[in-house]
C-alpha cells in the first residue's frame, strides 16, 4: 500500500472530519484503548475531532493524516502546548489506524512524520504512552524509542477492562 502522509491544517482539516471520525471509531470498536469507551460511535468521535481542530487552530496541536490514495486510513498528533520550561519537547498523541490498513506501514509512515515535523517545530524530546505490549508497543520499539516505564491498571480498555501504560521517549 502506497502511504501519504500530510498535514491537516486548520482549513484542510474541517472537511476530513468524517474519515478522521470513522478511523477513530473503528480503533475504539476494534478495543483499542485511546481513551474512549464502548458505545462510542462517528458522531462522539466528530465532535472529538473539531475539538483538535481548535487546537490546531491555536497552534498547540499538529495534525497528521495518511491516505492510501484518497481515503483516511491512519492520523497521529503532535502536542506542541507545553509548559514554558519544556518548548523543546512535545507529545504524540492518538496514533490510530484503521484495522483495515493495519501491517501495511501506515503507522510506521505516521511516525516517522511526526518525528520529522517535531524537528522541523525545534522539538527535540518527544514523549508518548501506550499499551504495554500492544501492537503500538512493539512498532514504538521497532523504531528505536526508549521505554521510561510501566503504569499498572493506568487506563481502561473500552469493555472496562484495566490495562498497563508504558511511557517511551525518543530524542529526535
Amino acid at each position: 500500500m502506497a502511504v501519504a502522509v500530510e498535514e491537516l491544517d486548520a482549513k484542510s482539516a474541517r472537511p476530513a472530519i468524517p474519515e478522521l471520525a470513522a478511523v477513530l471509531a473503528d480503533c475504539v470498536a476494534g478495543g483499542a484503548s485511546v481513551g474512549f469507551m464502548d458505545g462510542f460511535g462517528v458522531a462522539n468521535a466528530a465532535l472529538y475531532f473539531k475539538a483538535v481542530f481548535a487546537s490546531v487552530e491555536e497552534g498547540n496541536t499538529i495534525l497528521l493524516a495518511a491516505r492510501d490514495g484518497r481515503r483516511i486510513v491512519g492520523t497521529v498528533q503532535l502536542g506542541l502546548d507545553t509548559m514554558p520550561n519544556q518548548p523543546h519537547r512535545a507529545d504524540l498523541k492518538k496514533l490510530l489506524v484503521h484495522r483495515a490498513a493495519r501491517g501495511k506501514g501506515v503507522g510506521e509512515a505516521l511516525m516517522t512524520a511526526a518525528e520529522k515535523i517535531a524537528r522541523r517545530e525545534g522539538r527535540r524530546l518527544l514523549t508518548l504512552d501506550t499499551v504495554t505490549e500492544s501492537s503500538g508497543w512493539r512498532l514504538y520499539k521497532r523504531l528505536g524509542w526508549t521505554e521510561a516505564g510501566i503504569i499498572p491498571d493506568y487506563a481502561l480498555f473500552p469493555d472496562g477492562t484495566y490495562c498497563d501504560t508504558t511511557i517511551f521517549w525518543k530524542r529526535v
